[in-house]
């Protein structure tokens, strides 16, 4: 690469990066109710890459792949923040906010293949306490070239149901039995786009990361549970490739996916060791049907926001207890902030949660 790219990367990266984490900062704080309000406080932070987006233009054809793939997250981002000003100008932009926030995975998904070459990128997708573990990020670089590591999908372009979204650690060690998360969306969305929701997570712990799209619209709440199934045949094709903790199998989800982490993960026969469910509903009735023998002693950790406007915060208490009472373990957290949106932050702790030794 000549001088003058590198001029531009130098520019454009660090631009790019800071609009990526100002955009997750309002997907985490986003709630209808204030949304002008975060649009303003965070100001401007796209106008320093709209204005480096340019540079972009006059590269060498040898460079195309690097180009395309900063110039489709550059404009996922910017096309996010100008979705948001509108939404925010409305009298009820809410429904055309969360699209706009759907070009942050997006965004996120056209950059990283790029992470193994860009140690700000590099970082950009590590949690927070680990960008600065350099031997970390050389184990990353080295392993990138592997076949059986890094993003996959499986039936699961956009538009697509029923396939799934996967991520293996570039540090994965086919010797060492890997943690597994298995993510579920919100109603209406995608494992493609959710599985940016755990990937820096997955790769600093080096655990291996499934990422399903339900079968329907939603997941099987109600009625036919055709997903059940579904996510059985996926564990056992990930486990047939990839060496798998079965003491460490963690069934996670975003509102109607959390919903459907209880439904699912309660069942007798689950292959899931611990449950996460995340912004969703609970009806007492799940923790009386349940297998007392499956609810015994289960790791469940429960999170939810005090804003939520979905899902009130009473489902996420009421289920804390009646669970306890059933004879899980259940570690809760409810937190103050929090509206209808999933809370990142809450990951590493799951993370800690789920490696933990357990008595």
């Amino acid at each position: 690469m000549a001088d003058p790219e590198l001029d531009d990367l130098k520019v454009l990266v660090p631009a790019l990066l800071q609009s990526l984490e100002v955009l997750g900062f309002v997907a985490r704080h986003f709630n209808p109710a204030d949304l002008r309000e975060l649009i303003g406080a965070v100001g401007y932070p796209e106008d320093a890459l709209a204005e480096a987006r340019h540079r972009l233009s006059g590269w060498p054809d040898h460079l195309v792949d690097l180009r395309t793939a900063l110039e489709t997250s550059s404009d996922q981002v910017l096309t996010s923040f100008a979705r948001l000003r509108e939404a925010a100008e409305q009298g009820d932009g809410t429904r055309l906010a969360y699209r706009a926030l759907r070009g942050l995975p997006l965004a996120e998904e056209a950059l990283y293949p790029f992470a193994a070459q860009m140690a700000p990128i590099s970082r950009y997708f590590l949690q927070n306490a680990m960008r600065g573990d350099a031997d970390l990020l050389e184990r990353l670089a080295l392993g990138s070239g592997r076949d059986d590591v890094g993003v996959a999908h499986f039936d699961n372009e956009p538009g697509a149901r029923g396939g799934f979204s996967l991520y293996v650690p570039e540090t994965y060690a086919p010797e060492l039995a890997a943690p597994l998360i298995v993510a579920l969306h919100g109603g209406g969305g995608s494992g493609r786009g959710f599985l940016w929701s755990w990937l820096r997570d997955a790769r600093s712990q080096g655990a291996i990361l499934i990422a399903p799209t339900a079968v329907g619209e939603t997941w099987a709440i109600s009625g036919t549970d055709r997903d059940t199934p579904n996510l059985a045949r996926m564990l056992d094709f990930v486990s047939g490739q990839w060496n798998i903790d079965p003491s460490r199998r963690l069934l996670t989800g975003m509102s109607d996916g959390g919903t459907f982490s209880y439904v699912s993960g309660l069942e007798s026969g689950s292959p899931f060791t611990h449950l996460a469910p995340v912004a969703a509903a609970f009806h007492p009735m799940l923790a009386q049907i349940a297998d007392p023998e499956r609810l015994s002693g289960l790791p469940i950790f429960i999170g939810h926001g005090v804003l939520d406007w979905m899902f009130p915060v009473d489902m996420a208490r009421e289920a804390h207890s009646a669970l306890s009472a059933a004879g899980a373990d259940v570690t809760y957290r409810e937190i103050a902030d929090l509206s209808h949106t999933y809370p990142r932050e809450l990951n590493a702790e799951i993370m800690d949660w789920l490696i933990q030794p357990r008595p």
